[in-house]
């Protein structure tokens, strides 16, 4: 995606509008406090971005929108001003900006953010979204989908793997609109996910897999807690994942042809 309309520029800007369901209804519930969190991560975060266009020329992304957002809904409560500055300082020069910026990223930086926090600060509260936030997750998924910034076969694979888990009462209600809402925000996210077909499947399923788990053993464990690691150890397996993928079909191209 270099060339013509779909540049590194454009996927951001649609992922951004495909948020926009969640940001109102999040905005709306939670008023200005979370007005104020997420300028204040979005001023956090373009402050690092400027560091870097000033010292290695980098251009700033619209996706450091769609990071500042998931932080800023997703991050534990009550850390005041210096630590959250340093979890999402950490998350977006150490899981972004360091690789080059968004497109050369391993894993997303609201991930490696929002885990740095989580581990760091343990005895601080996760928040508790509502279920309106969750359901708008739907939307946002079908916009990402429809116009193929988001990973389908993620979501489908989540969504299936997840709803069996749900039907036969692994995995509960605020685990479910947990995961949906970080599904959407982190995991099909189509930088970090993985890239191959039956990659994404796997992908979408191992996170469905690995919050379901996490929701019947982790005791203790908030919602959005159990959903976000799920997210980064999915985010770190995906490009094992695609490189096993590739090693398969190579050595069925090799049987085919009678290569050794």
């Amino acid at each position: 995606m270099n060339r013509g309309l779909w540049n590194r520029e454009t996927v951001a800007a649609i992922l951004i509008a495909a948020y926009l369901p969640m940001a109102l209804f999040w905005l709306w519930l939670e008023g200005t406090d979370a007005l104020a969190r997420l300028g204040f991560t979005a001023l956090v975060i373009a402050v690092w971005h400027l560091v870097f266009m000033l010292t290695r020329a980098q251009a700033p992304s619209l996706a450091a929108v769609t990071a500042a957002f998931a932080i800023a809904m997703l991050a534990p409560e009550d850390l005041g001003i210096f630590r959250l500055a340093l979890g999402i300082s950490f998350g977006v020069v150490m899981g972004e900006l360091v690789f080059g910026g968004w497109g050369r990223n391993v894993v997303h930086p609201a991930t490696v953010a929002l885990s740095f926090l989580g581990y760091g600060f343990p005895t601080a509260a996760w928040p508790v979204l509502d279920a309106p936030i969750a359901w708008a997750a739907i939307p946002a998924a079908l916009i990402g989908m429809a116009t193929g910034v988001m990973p389908a076969q993620v979501i489908a694979g989540a969504v299936l793997v997840a709803g069996g888990a749900a039907a036969a009462g692994l995995l509960g209600e605020p685990a479910l609109l947990a995961g949906g809402i970080v599904l959407v925000l982190l995991v099909a996210d189509p930088v970090t996910s993985a890239i191959t077909l039956p990659g994404r499947w796997i992908n979408g399923a191992l996170y469905a897999a690995l919050l379901t788990l996490f929701a019947t053993g982790w005791a203790g464990a908030a919602p959005i807690q159990i959903a976000v690691a799920a997210a980064l150890l999915t985010s770190l397996a995906a490009p094992l994942l695609d490189e096993a993928v590739l090693a398969l079909w190579v050595a069925q191209r090799r049987r085919r042809h009678g290569r050794t």
